[in-house]
């Protein structure tokens, strides 16, 4: 372990944003991890995973970690379900694969996902019907202010619509460690999603496994998002709004053709990528900076864009879907 001093940024993050961190350093135990949060270094507050739902929009004065803690293993089972624990530098998808391998079922909806293990439970990630908070049972978390690592239970987390206690009132005092999920070994699928029995019936599957699905979602995917390798970017950069049944029921009644889904507690999900596209973004571009052609829910840097253009073409978004709609989008990427 070493901790090294004007570090490009670029390499860790999807976005492809240049910025320098003052210090640098990699840790692959807790042990690492505690003797540099409690040694003389100014720790910045950043812990990066994947650096999949980041944009930088400065340099970093401290000291940025990046969490590669990893290991895969099976902590306990019974009858119905199977115990996995995951180190927080793992790959996410590399994990469900993982799974996936052992016919443990819960994450195949999650499949390509970019990111970490230790990020998945910040984010609460989600999608075509499932959010981790259905298949999580615990994680280990370092306080950086107590000074010592607790286990956080499925309450302990306050998950919500891609929010946890990590995001929000606990936000940079906990390092995840371990995630432990609890999968299914008699696998329940969950295809409700039109788009997933749509490709599966273009893939000829019938009768699909945890395996199909997960193909299914894959082909989606990559059907609809750019792949950050190739095209810098954040996957979703806004949370897609949450509304009232008043409001919904408002909006509606003018544009009955607007997706919507229903949500919990009476309240209704608007799709934010159709918000957007309505507002004229679709497609856009200025220099570098720009939205999506095929999905106006992604920004997207074509080469040498700042984190600070991209963060102001959201600006902008944000301010347009507000003054038509009426509706406060939120951005679901952390900005630095």
């Amino acid at each position: 372990m070493s901790v090294q001093k004007n570090i490009s940024l670029l390499p860790y993050n999807s976005f492809h944003i240049q910025a320098s961190a003052a210090e640098f350093s990699t840790v692959k135990s807790v042990e690492e991890l505690m003797n540099l949060l409690n040694g003389p270094a100014k720790l910045s507050g950043l812990i990066l995973g994947g650096g999949s739902n980041v944009l930088f929009t400065k340099n970093v004065d401290g000291l940025v970690l990046k969490n590669e803690i990893k290991g895969m293993d099976e902590v306990k089972e019974d009858a119905s379900h199977i115990y996995v624990r995951a180190g927080a530098g793992e790959n996410w998808h590399a994990f469900v694969e993982y799974t996936l391998g052992r016919n443990w079922g819960g994450l195949e909806n999650l499949s390509l996902i970019p990111g970490s293990v230790g990020a998945a439970p910040i984010q609460n990630i989600g999608a075509y019907g499932v959010e981790l908070r259905d298949v999580f049972y615990e994680l280990d978390a370092y306080d950086r202010i107590e000074k010592k690592v607790f286990t956080f239970g499925l309450n302990d987390c306050q998950f919500g619509y891609r929010d946890s206690i990590f995001k929000s009132s606990g936000k940079g005092r906990y390092v995840i460690l371990h995630v432990t999920f609890v999968l299914h070994k008699n696998p329940v699928l969950n295809t409700h999603y039109g788009a997933i029995q749509d490709e599966l019936r273009k893939m000829g599957v019938h009768s699909p496994t945890i395996q199909d699905v997960s193909r299914a979602v894959i082909k989606i995917r990559r059907s609809k998002l750019p792949d950050p390798a190739e095209l810098g970017n954040a996957g979703s950069f806004f949370k897609n709004p949450v509304v009232d049944q008043k409001t919904f029921l408002f909006l509606s009644e003018r544009y009955p053709e607007m997706p919507a889904y229903p949500h919990e507690e009476q309240s209704v999900k608007l799709a934010a990528g159709w918000l957007i596209e309505q507002c004229g973004w679709k497609g856009y571009r200025k220099g570098d900076a720009g939205v999506h052609k095929n999905q106006a829910l992604v920004l997207v840097n074509y080469g040498k864009a700042t984190g600070s253009e991209i963060f102001s073409l959201s600006e902008q978004i944000l301010q347009s879907v507000q003054q038509k709609f009426g509706i406060q989008l939120e951005r679901e990427v952390n900005v630095f």
